[in-house]
């Protein structure tokens, strides 16, 4: 055999190689945009120029990589050298507009590729939301402060067996559940771990105050639990977030938000002192409060779901399975974890149920405000999704319980209404018997 047949061989390997590269090289379509990368928002058309040198004279076409995010208004075929194009943003995420080859179905085929972030703009409904709630938070209240028996607040004091139930539950069972939870619901997704953790590390949410008032609470307790437990975040939250969530999450930009944490005991201190005040010096203005109270309640929680939907509406796109889980996971297994607690501590059924709202509920505007410092766009809009379901679902077993007893009062009326008319009858046949016997003595 010819030494010199293997060294042939070999060239007219590397030959056909270099050909084969020049082939795919050669039918591709040199493209750059101007500009190269671009964010837009929502629903926004932006105008992208184009300058594309198409070698082999083939058809080329523009196209979006996932048009879920971001579109081109129509089929653009690259005739000319130069032209412009439009892109609408459809939803939140990040997509690539490049070039292929016309009717086919692969990947781009172009040396030239375009970024596109799409984000949500600042709507005028999100401002009107955050500045109702608010307002109607505060004034709520003003009405607990007229509604409060403030010397049971030396009792909690005193025997401070709720307020060390919350403390425990927001910052030891939540963080814990809400980590295992994103573990084991997004092994390959930090993101979506991070935002169900920051719900999690989130003190007490300002609607358990209210459900303890419509499910026949303990009012008193509620708001001390709540209180503590926002003043106590100041050290737990730098705790949990430093620790577990550098773990999850080491390349995210993490702050604790001491100005939101600090908003919120502003706002639960001086509307309750508000109504501490008209309770001791205007009594006829704190009856009226307290006996409006429940309806006030009532009518709050409904106004706070159905406008948190409506302002929310465009997130449901990215509800999965994954996320309807944790959504219900985190608040009904904390409901469960709080009873269960108040229970093995011997407490009394309406404490165990006030216990068991306060620990459920988080505080879901930390969460959001957590996400959108640590992370970029549009990766903070994308996970606020884990905080959102959270908050959407986490009132069904408590809208339930209330329906459960609305219901079983009505019977129990109806019932004991019922007893009352038949006693009455009784009494009545009684004495008609009695004046029977009676005349017919005579």
């Amino acid at each position: 055999m010819c030494p010199i047949s293997g060294l042939v061989q070999f060239l007219i390997v590397l030959v056909a190689l270099i050909l084969i590269c020049h082939a795919v090289i050669v039918k591709s379509c040199n493209i750059t945009f101007n500009p190269q990368n671009a964010t837009i928002h929502m629903y926004d058309t932006i105008i992208v120029d184009y300058d594309a040198s198409n070698q082999d004279g083939g058809d080329y076409t523009l196209y979006s990589e996932d048009e879920n995010v971001a579109s081109l208004d129509k089929e653009y075929l690259i005739t000319n050298d130069s032209g412009s194009f439009n892109v609408t943003g459809n939803f939140l995420g990040k997509t690539v507009i490049s070039c292929k080859k016309r009717g086919s179905s692969g990947k781009s085929e172009s040396t030239g590729n375009m970024d596109i972030v799409v984000i949500r703009k600042k709507r005028v409904i999100d401002t009107m939301f955050t500045a109702s709630v608010a307002t109607l938070i505060s004034l709520l209240y003003i009405n607990f402060g007229c509604a409060i028996d403030w010397s049971e607040f030396r009792t909690i004091l005193k025997r401070p067996i709720g307020p060390g139930v919350g403390l425990f539950g927001h910052f030891v069972v939540m963080p814990a559940l809400s980590y295992a939870l994103g573990v084991l619901l997004f092994p390959d997704n930090a993101a979506m771990q991070l935002g169900l953790f920051f719900t999690g590390v989130s003190p007490a949410g300002g609607a358990s105050n209210v459900w303890a008032i419509l499910l026949e609470g303990n009012i008193s307790l509620s708001i001390s639990m709540t209180f503590v437990s926002t003043m106590a975040a100041f050290a737990f939250m730098p705790l949990w977030i430093f620790t577990l969530g550098r773990v999850i999450f080491r390349n995210a930009k993490l702050e604790v938000p001491y100005t939101e944490i600090m908003t919120y005991v502003v706002a639960l201190i001086i509307p309750l002192t508000i109504g501490y005040l008209i309770q001791r010096y205007l009594k006829r203005v704190a009856n009226f409060m307290v006996r409006i109270i429940k309806g006030f309640s009532t009518l709050l929680i409904l106004f706070i779901i159905i406008f948190a939907i409506v302002t929310n509406l465009y997130l449901f796109k990215l509800f999965s399975w994954q996320i309807i889980v944790a959504g219900m996971g985190i608040p009904w297994l904390g409901y469960v974890a709080g009873y269960l607690i108040s229970k093995l501590l011997r407490q009394n059924p309406v404490d165990c149920l006030t216990m068991a709202i306060e620990i459920g509920i988080q505080n879901t505007g930390i969460a959001i405000f957590l996400l959108r410092f640590a992370l970029p766009q549009p990766e903070a809009d994308l996970t606020t999704v884990a905080p959102v379901a959270v908050a959407v679902l986490t009132p069904f077993p408590l809208l339930l319980l209330f329906v459960v007893k609305k219901l079983r009062s009505r019977l129990h009326h109806s019932h004991s209404k019922l007893s009352q008319e038949e006693i009455v009858k009784s009494e009545n046949t009684s004495n008609s018997i009695n004046g029977i016997d009676i005349n017919g003595i005579s």
